[in-house]
């Protein structure tokens, strides 16, 4: 069944109040050259009337206290880079389909095609490079729910931040005079380290080249029950005597069966690469409304026999022991160690032996009620089609567990991907 979408109206929602201009610094984990990107959702609303009109006057009414947002990133005099606060607010699209979203089983499809393109904001006219740094679409469909379209720029949020952004327009927009939390910007946290003059700048490395492409990425999408996963769970405590999170369940399993389906030549070496949150590192520690990056990548490499042979305890082992280095390996961070070393930790190999999981479920994104109720379901949009990738959301309500959205094998994998995948109890 095909989407019929029609733009109405597209527009800069500026903030509703007169607010600070002027140049803002970023933190140095803000100018890491990885996270000049932008990251594409979709939220999806069983109801919502007039959805577009609420979430627009919402949107500029949050722009006043998070009004960094409705600036333009800009390079400084001296190549750093900066927000400038220039109040030209965020892109917003109104547009209507003629279908209803049961149709399409709110997108609640792994096989289906999601026309993304149709559902996204459409392009900025007269950017020059300077994009508005949130760029929002709502699609009201005709059985009343809708879908927000949502590009955002990773550069000044990571997903926490994000979703707390989202968060302080759906209490706008349910009629609260006063955000639940403040936000607060205090990039200086991490400043840039003061190295000498012949030290390597990490900032101003530039974004790698992307790798050598490869075949297409299938789109494969596995639900895992909270039954399932308190088993294993379980069953981790009863080997181990340990506890461990529902993360590290599914991280394992989903690193260990994809080695075993993607038949890799014999001592290949594997990586799984996922972001840490280090805001309960910082010391001071970070106050609740900080709404910027404050992550750290952990990876974890291993011969592709281990991987293989390894049970699914072993291998929670391996991650849990890898996060226990994480404030040391941050604190070298912080300190320069890596910069007086010429290594970049955000860099790490990219292939098809490298796998990114990421874990969306807790971010905060599923409790966005823009006064009709949470989304049913939220659907990430991947940035590359040959980077192996796995996301982990919350199933759509009302049922309650874990789906992985992946991005990992190659078409002639595919079925021994999934054939392992569903059988993890």
């Amino acid at each position: 069944m095909a989407l019929c979408v029609v733009r109405s109206r597209r527009s800069l929602v500026t903030p509703s109040q007169q607010t600070p201009s002027g140049k803002l610094d970023l933190s140095f984990i803000d100018k890491v050259p990885v996270l000049r990107c932008y990251t594409r959702t979709l939220h999806v609303y069983k109801h919502g009337p007039e959805a577009s009109k609420v979430i627009r006057e919402a949107l500029s009414k949050a722009l006043v206290p998070y009004y960094p947002l409705a600036g333009r990133l800009k390079e400084s005099d001296n190549n750093q880079l900066q927000v400038e606060c220039s109040g030209e607010g965020a892109w917003f699209v109104e547009a209507s389909a003629d279908s209803s979203l049961h149709a399409f089983n709110y997108f609640d499809d792994a096989n289906f095609d999601i026309p993304y393109d149709e559902l996204l904001p459409d392009q900025v006219p007269n950017s020059e490079g300077m994009e508005p740094l949130v760029q929002m679409q709502v699609t009201q469909f005709a059985c009343g729910g809708f879908v927000i379209g949502l590009i955002f720029c990773h550069t000044i949020c990571d997903g926490l931040g994000s979703a707390q952004f989202l968060n302080a327009v759906g209490e706008f927009a349910r009629g609260m005079e006063h955000l639940s939390v403040e936000p607060v910007w205090q990039r200086d946290f991490f400043p840039t380290p003061t190295q000498e003059a012949n030290v390597i700048q990490l900032a101003n490395l530039p974004v790698p080249p992307p790798p050598m492409p490869g075949k297409p990425l299938e789109h494969v999408s596995i639900d895992i029950s909270m039954d399932e996963i308190n088993q294993l769970k379980k069953q981790f405590h009863e080997s181990t005597g340990q506890t461990c999170s529902a993360f590290e369940i599914v991280a394992a399993n989903f690193w260990s069966l994809r080695t075993r389906a993607i038949n890799l030549k014999p001592g290949t070496e594997v990586r799984l690469l996922f972001f840490a949150n280090c805001r309960q590192l910082v010391e001071p520690p970070l106050p609740k409304g900080f709404y910027g990056n404050c992550f750290f990548p952990i990876t974890i490499t291993a011969p592709c026999d281990l991987l293989k042979q390894a049970s699914a305890i072993e291998v929670i082992k391996l991650i849990r022991e890898a996060k226990t280095k994480l404030p040391s390996e941050f604190g070298k961070f912080k300190n320069g160690d890596y910069l007086r070393n010429g290594k970049e930790p955000f860099l790490a190999p990219l292939g098809y032996t490298t796998l990114f999981i990421s874990e969306w479920g807790r971010l905060g994104f599923n409790q966005v009620d823009y006064g009709w109720g949470p989304p049913v379901h939220m659907v990430p949009i991947p940035g590359s089609s040959i980077i192996p990738v796995g996301i982990m959301g919350s199933l759509p309500l009302p049922r309650k567990g874990v789906r992985l959205m992946t991005w990992c094998v190659e078409k002639d994998h595919t079925h021994p991907f999934v054939d392992l995948m569903t059988k993890l109890v």
